[in-house]
């Protein structure tokens, strides 16, 4: 008896979990403006509705996306304080966006693929609007 409940809790759990994470779901970025002086980018809280990456572009007071400069894994669901590595210096004063890309398209699972303009890893548009937030490098 105590093994079926407790596989009725986990398929419930797992139930959960999985309409958590589904494409209707808030997907959103938080983060802060930040020292990046140890070479990472941190958000404070990611909601993705599917498995994919944060991506950190620089951009400007225009608001478009520019090279990758740092990138991480995302799992489907809410994560806290993701970190994303610099791949080159960024200075402070600069400004940041920390977006949502999908894990899709690409030749590789697990390998971020995309390029600026590319489809493989591609962001994620809500409403047609990207999926990201701004911050400034201190």
């Amino acid at each position: 008896m105590k093994f079926l409940m407790t596989a009725a809790a986990m398929t419930m759990s797992l139930t959960a979990t999985a309409a958590f994470a589904s494409d209707d779901m808030m997907q959103k970025v938080e983060a802060a403006d930040q020292s990046v002086a140890n070479g990472i980018v941190s958000a404070d809280s990611i909601t993705a509705a599917q498995n994919g990456w944060l991506v950190v572009h620089r951009t400007d007071e225009t608001m478009k996306p520019g090279p990758v400069v740092a990138y991480a894994p995302l799992r489907a669901g809410e994560t806290k304080d993701v970190a994303a590595i610099l791949t080159e210096e960024v200075k402070p004063g600069e400004m940041l966006m920390l977006m949502i890309h999908a894990e899709e398209g690409g030749m590789h699972t697990g390998v971020f693929e995309y390029t600026l303009g590319a489809k493989e890893d591609g962001p994620i548009r809500v409403d047609d609007k990207l999926v990201m937030t701004t911050i400034t490098a201190m």
